[in-house]
This record gives C-alpha cells, structure tokens and sequence, in this order.
C-alpha cells in the first residue's frame, strides 16, 4: 500500500482533481453514453473553489503530487417517516489510474470515516455506477454495505 498524505484540498490542486475527474468521466461515458457525454471541465473552477473554502474535498498526496480525492458533503436526513439522521455523503471518489490498486481510495475513505467518528455523526453513505464493479468491490471490502438499489427503465 502506498502511503499518502490525505488532506484538505487547496485552490492550487484544482488541475490535477479535474484530471482526475475527466479519466473517471471518460469510463463512465464508456459504460454508458445513453446517459453521460463529453464535457470541457467536470469541476467548474467556482464550484471547486467554494468545496475547498468549505473543507469538503479531501486528497491523497503522494511525494507532491494529487493522485486521488474525495468530495463530500454533510446531510441531515429528516422527516415523519424515518429515524433523524446526520451523515456524509461522499459525492465523488476517484483516484488516477496508474495509482488504483494501490489503497489510496482507502485511505480517503479512512480519512473521511474518522470525521464521521469524531463528528459523532450517524454513518457514511454513497452511491457507486453498477457497472464500477472495482469501487464497488473496494467499497463492499471498507465495509459498506447495499442500502437500496436504482432500476431504470429504457
């Protein structure tokens, strides 16, 4: 396992998460363009720096350069149906590819798990492509388990 510093990202590491990003859109418009097309930028630089500002996107650096992150956000799940809830949700997870493998994604994922913890909060959620059999696979290996499935009908 390649052991990285995980910390808050900076203004300075939106080139390296966009990458980042782009590889993880391209496999996705690969499993499905019926749903996802080309984009210029996955991250608008405005939306990245307001998640930096916020502390919500964390990365994995490894001797200076970004090879992975994870975006976050907090939730507050409440209503007359269902037991009051405060949780992360991790919105993106993605690491570059000559680094998967490698445990950096599991790093990401202990760092963000200890907030959870020190936050006293209710648990960590997300949601994975069907067709990512890998993360899910790392996922399903962290610990998480199958809360509720998306069907669709084409």
């Amino acid at each position: 396992m390649e052991q990285c510093l995980i910390r808050f990202a900076q203004s300075s590491d939106y080139e390296s998460v966009e990458a980042i990003m782009k590889e993880v859109h391209a496999l996705h418009i690969g499993w499905r363009p019926d749903i996802y097309k080309p984009a210029d930028s996955i991250y608008f630089g405005e939306y990245f720096e307001k998640r930096v500002q916020e502390k919500r996107i964390l990365v994995a650096d490894c001797g200076g350069k970004v090879v992975g992150h994870l975006n976050f956000q907090y939730r507050h799940i409440e209503s007359d149906k269902q037991v009051t809830r405060n949780v992360i949700f991790i919105d993106d997870l993605a690491v570059k590819e000559e680094y998967r493998g490698l445990g950096i994604g599991t790093q990401l994922l202990n760092a963000v798990k200890a907030k959870v913890q020190d936050e006293n909060l209710d648990g960590l959620e997300l949601q994975v492509n069907a067709r990512n059999t890998d993360a899910r696979k790392m996922y399903e290996k962290f610990g998480f388990t199958e809360k509720s499935i998306n069907l669709e009908l084409l």
